[in-house]
């Protein structure tokens, strides 16, 4: 570390540094000198503006130094001095020097700053903290850790067998876990993003079987029976999870979820990361849909609960798993979740990197969320008045956007407002009710489910007082006949046309009944399980289930009660190929009488009828056990 020459500097010290740069030089450093600078840690070219040359100097070689303070020194030599590559003189300095380092490169206000003064995040976009993951850490910032907290501290020492998870903090009531047969595996890595899959052994494997029989079955009974004796078997969790969210039974629903979620993350790959953003799970693979789906019903209950930082969290962690395909489309509730949270920069930033390759302003949501972010970013007083003033701008030039490509989303947001328009607004036909009849039902579902969704959002009484200029400054435009409205109606003409498969999947996930009365009717008319709802048409199936030997339609009543006594019973027998032959008929029919007469005997031979004990025995004075 370059340093003025102090009179009264030992000779010893720069000696020594002297000594081991020279040392570093050949020889690539010692292992102390590795160890102090994993200490040190890394400078940024930031944290030295503004200092003038002789900290830039300093970054450039702070481990050097450092290997030198600790050593012992040795004779005393001739002082020293040595060159670095750019010609300027290199000396050691002492510890204040060294410690008034430290102090600046922990110091936060030297952190790099964008040109608007808001910290640049260097971090990807979905970039996952795990701190925020747990929602404790959340509800501590607004309660604080002995509300929280409480007497829970006593109890979790006591838990000796559960593992540290990041997901989800196992609970003392859960069962033991043991193995439950699903591992991960590393398929390939393709330009630095590493593709994983869930993968189901044998014994999981007749599990599933069981779970899909009990589904068909139609009664939750079997499901229960069957996590009796397999308690983190995932897809049953789930199933068993809406039953009870259904019955009103959320704090039951929630635990299910998140048993499912610690059975999933004790399968984890040990390459796997939840934090990089750089790990991808396929969809289309049945294996893996269970941990998107048990993450997104996890971020429901979360946001239900008042923890809506750490439900956004989760929902770029989904995002993350697939970003390109987006199979639950969180992109349509990501935006609300930033909201809620007051995440308005990470907002702001995703549509800023997103919207030239995913056109995010098509989608009524982003179109109407970016400016109300933005202007609650103009409305923080600590930002420099020149970036709130660009936030107005941006705000009010974004607002007038969407209101002019999405007009049907104006009237049903003040109806759920209990704002009542002026006579001007709802007048005009632009706004009126033509502007949501005319739109597609694709779009239809779109607006509802942002209505039904975000509207207490609005509700704010500065909110509406920013919004109102602006609906009569778009009303101006299409009185005057602009013709960004006329690049508007016909875009909405031809897009829109209808939804792709994952929309419906997430209308259907969030229960949003204003949306979910616009789904079509091919949708509404097929089963959706809770486990799988609306599988991908271009399924990788892994393992397939064995087919159930199939019961003719034709069957009497006779036949079906008696099936419904014994369920292995078949009148018919196996069915013959050659069912044309009148000989191989008569003969199957005579199979099929005998097999009933036997079913008959069999049945009233295993009758045994109980008697009730009688008053004169003498042994039977006692209680019964």
């Amino acid at each position: 570390i370059p340093a003025e020459e102090s009179e009264d500097e030992p000779a010893a010290g720069e000696e020594r540094a002297d000594t081991r740069l020279s040392e570093q030089d050949t020889a690539g450093g010692s292992q102390e000198g590795s160890r102090d600078r994993s200490k040190e840690g890394a400078v940024t070219p930031s944290e030295t503006d503004g200092d003038g040359q002789r900290e830039g100097q300093e970054a450039e070689q702070p481990d050097r130094t450092l290997a030198t303070s600790n050593k012992p020194r040795k004779k005393k030599k001739k002082r020293k001095t040595k060159k670095n590559s750019a010609g300027e003189t290199v000396e050691d300095n002492d510890l204040e020097d060294i410690d008034s380092l430290l102090e600046r490169i922990e110091d936060p206000r030297l952190a790099p700053q964008s040109q608007g003064g808001i910290t640049a995040d260097s971090r990807p976009l979905l970039y996952v903290e795990h701190r925020n993951l747990n929602p404790e850490n959340e509800l501590k910032r607004y309660f604080g850790a002995r509300a929280v907290l409480g007497d829970q501290r006593p109890r979790q020492r006591q838990r000796q067998y559960v593992r540290s998870m990041w997901l989800t903090a196992p609970k003392n009531t859960w069962p033991r876990y043991s193995k439950t047969g699903i591992t991960m595996q590393l398929l390939d890595t393709r330009r630095g993003v590493q593709h994983f899959t869930f993968e189901h052994h044998r014994e999981y494997q007749q599990v599933q079987f069981k779970f899909l029989d009990a589904v068909e079955s139609m009664d939750p009974n079997n499901i229960v029976l069957l996590l009796q004796m397999n308690p983190y078997h995932v897809d049953s969790l789930l199933q068993l999870s809406d039953v009870c969210r259904m019955q009103e039974d959320q704090e039951m629903a929630r635990d299910l979820i998140e048993r499912a979620l610690y059975s999933l993350e004790c399968a984890f790959h040990p390459v796997f990361s939840l934090t990089s953003g750089t790990c991808r799970l396929d969809y289309r693979r049945p294996e893996n849909r269970a941990f998107f789906l048990a993450l997104f019903k996890h971020l429901m209950f979360l946001e239900k609960r008042g923890c809506p930082r750490t439900a956004l969290e989760f929902c770029k962690l989904i995002l993350s798993l697939d970003p390109e395909n987006d199979p639950l489309c969180v992109l349509l509730l990501i935006d609300f979740l930033s909201l809620r949270a007051r995440e308005y920069s990470f907002l702001t930033r995703l549509f800023q990197e997103w919207e030239s390759h995913r056109n995010l302003s098509q989608l009524p949501n982003f179109a109407f969320s970016v400016p109300l972010a933005y202007f609650f970013l103009s409305q923080q007083e600590e930002r420099p008045e020149l970036e709130r003033g660009q936030a107005r701008e941006r705000a009010a030039r974004l607002i007038q956007l969407a209101l002019i490509m999405f007009p049907s989303v104006l009237m049903p947001l003040l109806d759920h407002c209990s704002v009542q328009p002026d006579a001007r607004v709802a007048s005009h036909p632009f706004f009126g009710l033509n502007a949501q009849i005319s739109q597609s039902p694709a779009l239809n579902q779109l607006t509802s489910l942002y209505v039904g969704r975000t509207h207490a959002l609005w509700k704010d009484p500065a909110v509406m007082a920013w919004l109102e200029p602006h609906v009569h400054e778009v009303l101006r435009m299409v009185d005057a006949q602009d013709a960004l409205v006329q690049e508007a109606e016909h875009k909405r003409k031809i897009r829109y046309q209808s939804a792709p498969r994952n929309i419906y999947r997430h209308i259907i996930l969030s229960e949003m009944k204003e949306a979910t009365a616009a789904l079509p009717l091919e949708v509404t008319s097929q089963p959706v399980m809770g486990f799988d709802p609306l599988p991908p048409l271009d399924s990788i199936v892994s393992y397939t289930r064995p087919e159930r030997t199939s019961h003719p339609s034709n069957e009497s009543t006779l036949s079906l009660f008696f099936r419904s006594l014994l369920p292995n019973f078949n009148l018919q027998g196996d069915i013959r190929h050659d069912g044309d032959d009148e000989a191989g008929a008569a003969q199957d029919l005579n199979q099929g009488v005998n097999r009933l007469m036997a079913a008959m005997r069999d049945m009233l031979a295993n009758i045994q009828f109980q008697e009730p004990p009688r008053d004169d025995n003498p042994e039977g004075d006692g209680d019964w056990d």
